[in-house]
């Protein structure tokens, strides 16, 4: 069986999703309404209305320190680019990626006096001006990016006008802001460092001592490093109005207000808004920004520092703020200034995210249920819409319904419509109210009381601090088609959820598992399991546990599985694994893997790398191998001449095996069986299958462990009527021991046709064919180092594909995919994606075991995002390319997600004068997008 070309995406197609990385810069054009993040890595993302969205990637060691929307849609980035040990401020204009340098420094300054502290982009969107940290502001034309030495502002001319005395005491030092008088673009304000505030006229360069204008150009504000603020009168107005002077948080020391804003109303007072200013000894390590409207006085705190912040002048309308791990938008309109939610960059690591599980194809019934569980967590966000609405979403609706669901630190899940472009928040699970944790429920510094001051009020969702470690979400398997949810945790607890659109109150019961079996001389020297609440708990609508599978030693769950056609779900840690019934809610099965590994292993060895309950005869050569791997034959101190001949006969043997090796191939050493983590079980996979014979096909569990061991137990399920009441039994019917003892990171059963067995519940909902019983199913088992299929039921090796034995890499992670050609509608193939250590992505055709393509996608040096990966269903995946963002890739020419958006805006005529006349006669106002 051959791939169609036409299936695969060369190379794989990419879009991002979550919080910016590191971000450093936020701009926002309120004509286009757009935004704009730069990051410190030289990224430049642009967002609109959601699915507008585009990113562009600055040369590398390169920082965004700024960024800025000329008036007539032109991007002006501060880059500081790292060359040796010195920073070296770089201009860029966007999309055309021209550049400016600014002039070196004299020989007699410091390198640093050119360094850009401040931009402003002009109105007129012909200047730009830069002020440096060596008090100079240079002006700069756009879009041509030529200095007008002419209209430079020296330190000595602003120096000249400035009263001697203020001279002799401080010196300028650098310039720290610049603003344009919004009623009078001649005018502009330059405030340095050292306090002194200079207005100077650009055409007449007349300088007044006067830093933030207000919208009707009468008064500037200036904020200052003891935490105070002023208002001035610009020269030429009423002087009989006082100046205002005031310290909001005084009158012990306090920080600096780092910016401010007052912006008028319709009607009332003005809003003022600054950032800092707390009270230096108390409140100093707060990130607070302060919204001042007459009478009514909050201090947002969030939990990360504050990048910066500005206002979409509606009303105003909301307060975008962006912090170093989300961006946090208040509606100033609404009573009690409520936070709108985002509709992307959503901070998914809002708690460290710990596991990854997708799901495609929702039924729209389940989506449903969820997304009104999710609208009731969401009760207190504003009603209004999201501000930012430029752009046009041209992207088609979604084909199908997609689930991406997050395991975190703190043990909540998150369900992300992972459908489209946006990644959008749809409900969030917290399992902490089923146990006794260590958290205080009072311990929360940032919840404000009546009358506390400063009125402190918690904002943004980041919160990195986890209320007890052993809550982290380690596994999850969701089943679309009955709604039962089960998730595994860092403590060995397995809870298994159910959907119920009611808020109820319920005692859950709990099972303690012991995977050891009162084993003699073990010690457990790690953390203890997590208390169960005896009492009934409230859960509100939406997922509800119903019952708790506590493993003994309470170590991480490593693998997980739910069959909910059969009622069973299937779990393994470094210790073994257990099969749990959760409709008569009994254990069925308990394995010691470590033990079982350890024990077999050796005896393994010497039956060759195959063995079976059934005894079966071996080749000649498996018999040659049998001995001379056989320790207790190399410890027989009187042997026999014939013992030694066959000695000398297996050393031969194994000689010329070696010499058989493709010139391509390298030799790849067992590993050894003394390693500790043999035992751990590293997946878990339920199927109706042959074990016995070719013509009974039975319930089946297959468990894979991390010394090369497979396990596979032959399931009796009660009939349907007799099923709450029955047991379910479990025996051992086959053991598998790979030759090389590498991992077991997956195993799939193939039916007659080749094909993987459908999902559970998938046939009887009419989603997939009835998988074919009548030819023989062959059985394939991924190990880090080979693809090996065995038939089914005599399981015989039949054929494999190595993989570390040809380029040393090893397999990380596996996934079933359906391929569907781009060409014809009704055509396509499964495969197996497969992801190494290198950062590749292969993928392997079905049953023949072939390597189709192969295409660098993750960095090799990236161990996070690869541990992270999780492959979709339809020949995508996820993986962390921070700590904050998720990289979707595409091998599926027919399932792509990209962004699709226009922005339309009218070309400034100064920009380029090619565009003057037309040769059809059109008007010389364009649109570009």
């Amino acid at each position: 069986i051959s791939f169609s070309p036409s299936s695969f995406h060369s190379p794989p197609q990419t879009v991002e999703h979550g919080f910016p990385h590191q971000p450093s810069a936020l701009g926002y054009s309120p004509s286009l309404k757009l935004l704009a993040i730069g990051t410190r890595s030289g990224a430049i993302k642009l967002y609109g209305a959601p699915g507008v969205e585009f990113m562009g990637l600055h040369d590398e060691n390169a920082a965004v320190t700024q960024v800025h929307f000329m008036p007539h849609q032109v991007i002006i980035c501060l880059v500081v680019q790292v060359t040796g040990h010195l920073p070296m401020p770089l201009i860029k204009k966007l999309p055309s990626d021209a550049t400016f340098l600014l002039p070196p420094p004299p020989l007699s300054a410091p390198p640093s006096v050119t360094r850009v502290t401040a931009v402003l982009a002009h109105s007129s969107g012909e200047l730009l001006l830069l002020g440096t940290e060596g008090g100079h502001v240079f002006v700069v034309e756009v879009p041509g990016f030529r200095e007008l030495e002419e209209r430079n502002i020296s330190l000595d001319q602003i120096a000249s006008s400035v009263p001697d005395d203020y001279i002799g005491r401080r010196n300028l030092e650098h310039v720290e802001a610049l603003q344009e008088n919004p009623v009078d673009p001649d005018q502009v304000i330059i405030g340095y460092g050292r306090g002194l505030m200079v207005i100077w006229d650009l055409e007449k360069k007349l300088q007044l001592e006067s830093v933030c204008w207000t919208e009707d150009g009468k008064y500037i504000l200036s904020s200052h490093s003891d935490g105070s603020y002023c208002r001035w009168m610009v020269g030429g107005q009423d002087t009989n109005e006082e100046e205002k002077s005031d310290i909001p948080y005084g009158h012990f020391p306090c920080k600096a207000i780092s910016k401010i804003v007052q912006l008028p109303t319709e009607e009332g007072p003005p809003f003022l808004l600054f950032s800092g200013g707390m009270p230096r000894a108390s409140y100093g390590d707060r990130h607070c920004i302060t919204v001042i409207h007459g009478k009514k006085h909050v201090a947002l705190d969030f939990t990360s520092r504050i990048i910066d912040f500005f206002v979409i002048r509606d009303g105003p309308d909301a307060l975008v703020v962006l912090v170093e791990e989300e961006l946090v938008v208040i509606d100033l309109q609404t009573e009690g200034w409520p936070i709108i939610q985002t509709p992307y960059l959503v901070p998914l690591h809002s708690s460290a995210i710990t596991c990854s599980h997708h799901v495609s194809t929702i039924p729209l019934k389940l989506w449903e249920r969820i997304f009104a569980a999710g609208k009731h967590q969401n009760a207190h966000y504003s009603k209004k819409p999201w501000p930012v609405t430029g752009g046009q979403n041209l992207a088609p609706d979604p084909p199908q319904r997609d689930l991406l669901l997050t395991g975190h630190e703190d043990g909540t899940v998150r369900f992300w419509d992972a459908s489209g472009v946006c990644l959008y928040p749809m409900y969030k699970l917290s399992t902490a109210g089923v146990f006794h944790t260590d958290a205080d429920p009072n311990d929360n510094m940032n919840q404000g009381t009546e009358g506390e001051w400063p009125p402190f009020r918690k904002v943004g969702c980041f919160d990195p601090y986890s209320d007890d470690p052993r809550l982290g979400i380690q596994k999850i398997h969701l089943c679309k088609y009955s709604g039962y949810l089960t998730v595994a945790g860092t403590a060995g607890q397995i809870l298994m959820l159910e959907l119920n659109d009611e808020a109820a109150e319920q005692t859950v019961e709990a099972k303690v598992v012991d995977l050891l079996q009162g084993q003699e001389g073990f010690r457990w020297k790690g953390h203890t399991q997590l208390d169960i609440q005896e009492d009934p708990v409230m859960f509100p609508a939406g997922f509800q546990p119903f019952a708790v599978v506590q493993c003994q030693p309470p170590a991480v769950v490593t693998a997980l599985t739910l069959h909910s056609e059969w009622k069973l779900i299937a779990f393994g840690t470094s210790h073994g694994f257990g099969l749990y019934d959760y409709q008569q809610k009994n254990s069925v099965l308990i394995n010691i893997c470590a033990a079982v590994c350890i024990s077999y292993v050796d005896q393994l060895a010497m039956e060759g790398p195959l063995s079976r309950v059934k005894s079966i005869k071996k080749s000649l050569r498996q018999s040659f191998r049998r001995i001379r791997r056989s320790r207790v034959s190399l410890r027989k101190q009187h042997v026999n001449t014939a013992t030694k001949l066959q000695e000398a006969n297996a050393r031969l043997e194994a000689e010329l095996a070696e010499m058989e090796l493709a010139p391509v191939q390298r030799k790849i050493e067992a590993r050894s069986s003394d390693d500790s983590f043999t035992g751990l079980v590293r997946t878990l996979y339920f199927a109706d299958t042959f074990l016995s014979d070719s013509s009974h096909n039975t319930p089946s569990l297959w468990a894979g462990t991390n010394g090369g061991c497979v396990f596979a137990y032959m399931l009796r399920l009660p009939s349907v009527e007799h099923r709450a009441d029955e047991p379910v039994t479990a025996q051992l019917s086959k053991e598998i021991q790979l030759m090389h003892r590498a991992p077991v990171v997956g195993i799939v059963v193939l039916d007659g046709h080749g094909a993987p067995l459908p999902e559970p519940l998938e046939v009887a909902h009419d989603l997939a064919r009835a998988p074919d019983m009548q030819g023989s199913h062959h059985l394939l088992v991924v190990s880090e180092e080979q693809f090996k299929v065995f038939t089914l039921p005599k399981v015989s090796a039949k054929m494999k594909l190595k993989l570390t034995a040809v380029d040393g890499s090893r397999v990380r992670r596996v996934g079933m995919a359906w391929f569907g050609s781009s060409r014809t509608e009704d055509y396509g193939e499964s495969g197996l994606l497969v992801l190494t250590n290198q950062g590749d992505v292969h993928v392997v055709s079905l049953p023949h075991v072939k390597m189709q393509v192969h295409y660098p996608c993750i960095r090799r040096e990236d161990v996070s995002g690869i541990a992270s990966c999780v492959f979709t269903k339809h020949g995508q995946g996820f993986y962390l390319i921070s700590p904050s963002e998720f990289e979707r890739f595409s091998l599926s020419t027919r399932c792509v997600v990209e962004p699709r958006c226009l922005v339309e805006a009218p070309l400034h005529s100064g920009c380029s004068n090619q565009h003057q006349s037309q040769p059809d006669g059109a008007s010389s106002t364009h649109r570009y997008s």
